[in-house]
Parts: structure tokens; sequence; C-alpha cells
């Protein structure tokens, strides 16, 4: 087992699993089109979770449904920024790294970002991000605490009914994901490249 990061990051992060995932080796072709995308075979996670093809075939399709369609609806550094909130306030170090860095990318706005990861979900934030990450937030609690002052919010933003739609798609997966990453394996911090000690 490896010390898990303290602190929330921008980083790419690594991630241990606590239960065996299948080897590359063993991907059959049914596992390989349950990623979606091949290249995750790589990863250690969507290895473990090839052990039902069916279940992350579904997982996967809805989570580039969520993230990538771009059939009107909010922008995705706000998607993302969805996300990232979400996963800050369950402590998912894993999933704050990989959707902060796509909120900055897309966003351009790193320092707001880096805010919410430092400073946790209560940072300043202007009108339109705050009222994501409210709403996002609020979805997360347990139970969710999610009301229609978050919605009304969302609108006083300038957020119509499909934009609303894709944070709460958004905050909702990640809650789900969020639970599943903490409870199968840990984040690792990135390994030091050679000669940069």
């Amino acid at each position: 087992m490896t010390a898990a990061p303290l602190a929330f990051t921008t980083d790419r992060l690594g991630w241990e699993p606590w239960v065996e995932p299948l080897a590359e080796a063993e991907l059959t072709e049914a596992h390989r089109e349950a990623l979606v995308d091949r290249a995750r075979a790589a990863s250690p996670y969507f290895r473990l979770l090839a052990r039902d093809p069916a279940v992350l075939h579904a997982r996967t399709k809805t989570d580039l449904d969520v993230f990538h369609n771009a059939d009107g609806g909010l922008p995705r550094a706000e998607r993302e920024l969805a996300a990232t909130a979400t996963s800050r306030r369950n402590g998912c170090v894993f999933c704050a790294s990989v959707h902060a860095r796509f909120a900055e990318h897309y966003g351009k706005r790193p320092d707001d970002v880096r805010r919410l990861l430092d400073e946790g979900v209560g940072a300043p934030q202007d009108q339109l991000w705050r009222a994501i990450v409210d709403a996002s937030v609020a979805l997360a609690a347990t139970p969710p605490a999610l009301t229609g002052d978050h919605l009304e919010a969302l609108r006083a933003a300038g957020l119509d009914d499909l934009a609303i739609s894709d944070a709460l798609h958004a905050a909702a997966f990640f809650n789900w994901a969020n639970r599943l990453m903490l409870s199968l394996g840990e984040p690792t911090a990135p390994e030091t490249p050679a000669g940069k000690e």
C-alpha cells in the first residue's frame, strides 16, 4: 500500500487498486470493447472495472455523453467544474485532479480552479461558478440537499434547462464515480522522473 497524496492537486496522479485488476494480457475482445477507448487498457482502474464488461461499457458511454456531448447545453469547462466540485466535496483526490485539469484547460481560469482545490467548495467564485459549485455540492450530500433555490441560482447565472441538466448530470455521475473509486483503491503520487529529484 502506498501513501495517498495529502493535498488536492492538478498533477497527474497514479491509482492503486485494493482488488486485483485484470492484467492487460487477460483482456478479451469483449473487455476491450467494454473499455470503449482501448487506450484505457493501460489503466488499472478500468482493467478492474472490466471484470464486469457490460457495466463498464454502460458506465463509459454515460461518462462520454455527460462530458463530450456538445449538442447544446453547458460548455465543457462548467461540466468539468461540476465534477471537480463534487470530487473536492467527496474527498476524491484522484477524480478532482483529472477534472480540475480539464476545467482549467477548457475554462482558462487556473486561479479559480486552484482556489477550489486549495480552499474547498466554499472558496469565492463568480456568480456562474458559485451556482454550479453549490448545486453540485448539494446534490452530493447525503441525503441530497439540492433545492429549488439551487436551480434558481443556476437560472439567475444565465443557464437554461438543458445547461442545468448538464451540470446536474456531471455532478451526479461523479458523486457515484467518486464513491466507486474511493471504495476500490487510492491515489498515488506521480513518480519523479529520473534525474529530477
